[in-house]
């Protein structure tokens, strides 16, 4: 039997007005709320998924490894990497991880992979008995990133994730070492080669829908951001998807979202796509 469970890491706060790109903030504020800074609380949400003889992990989050003046930058005060102890609350170490699935690697999604910021040591990479899976494409994106989004990166876990002899890049629509029940979609609205991964469960298929649908609000087809490279190619591929796992009974697993973890996709009476029956974390959904 296959479970999700919803496991919160670090967390940050950015700019309202770049997380809903071109949207009034007379609208995105309706959804939430911003600080004297005009930032909003943003989750870093990883999913864990037990299976009879395997332990996975979709995504690390930001993690703990920013120095205390980037820190502040990108919001993240929280003390300590808060991951780790997540996984702790479940009887788990990060050493227990046999997949780490990874969307891509900005540093929100891929940070957590490395130890906490210490003074004057350099960070090193977490998970040591996990394979690292990454798209082809989004990776050649992080070796080689255009000037409008290298400072998303970390160059020294690039290092650390090829010297570990463990990264595994992934095309098409599945691969065997995921197996089974696993299916990827790809979108490049946000950036090259964004990894989607739909796993089915008894209760019917979940998608963790990293940046293409980072939360609840951005299920409404015109709303994205303002990181994401390709705005409108990413709202068609949005549709498109929606359309799919909409007709399937499929559900959204969201990484970003400060309040919903997991939400069903329905259509109100003008055909408009929107988040339905909304959870704020999960444990052990079947």
């Amino acid at each position: 039997m296959r479970t999700i469970t919803s496991l919160l890491g670090n967390a940050q706060r950015l700019d309202g007005g770049a997380m809903f790109g071109n949207a009034p903030k007379a609208l995105w504020t309706r959804w939430i709320q911003p600080d004297d800074r005009n930032r909003i609380p943003l989750a870093c949400r990883c999913m864990l998924v037990r299976e009879p003889g395997r332990t996975l992990l979709f995504e690390a989050g930001i993690g703990a490894f920013f120095d205390p003046k980037m820190a502040d930058r990108y919001g993240v005060a929280d003390p300590g990497h808060v991951l780790l102890d997540r996984l702790a609350e479940h009887g788990l170490s990060h050493e227990d991880i046999d997949v780490v699935v990874l969307s891509h690697l900005h540093f929100d999604h891929a940070g957590g992979l490395l130890s906490a910021y210490a003074e004057g040591q350099e960070p090193t990479l977490l998970f040591p008995n996990a394979t690292f899976v990454v798209g082809r494409r989004a990776w050649e994106r992080a070796c080689a990133p255009h000037f409008r989004d290298r400072a998303s990166f970390v160059p020294a876990l690039n290092a650390l994730l090829q010297a570990s002899g463990r990264l595994h890049l992934v095309d098409g629509d599945g691969d065997a070492l995921l197996g089974d029940g696993y299916r990827f979609h790809w979108s490049d609205g946000h950036t090259p080669g964004l990894l989607l991964t739909e796993v089915a469960l008894e209760s019917g298929p979940v998608l963790y829908a990293g940046d293409l649908i980072p939360g609840a609000p951005w299920v409404h087809l015109p709303i994205t951001m303002g990181y994401d490279r390709f705005p409108e190619r990413l709202i068609e591929e949005k549709q498109a998807l929606l359309g799919d796992l909409q007709g399937r009974g499929g559900r959204l697993f969201f990484t970003h979202d400060h309040a919903v973890a997991l939400a069903g996709i329905g259509l109100d009476d003008r055909g408009r796509f929107g988040a339905i029956d909304a959870l704020g974390s999960v444990r052990a959904l079947v």
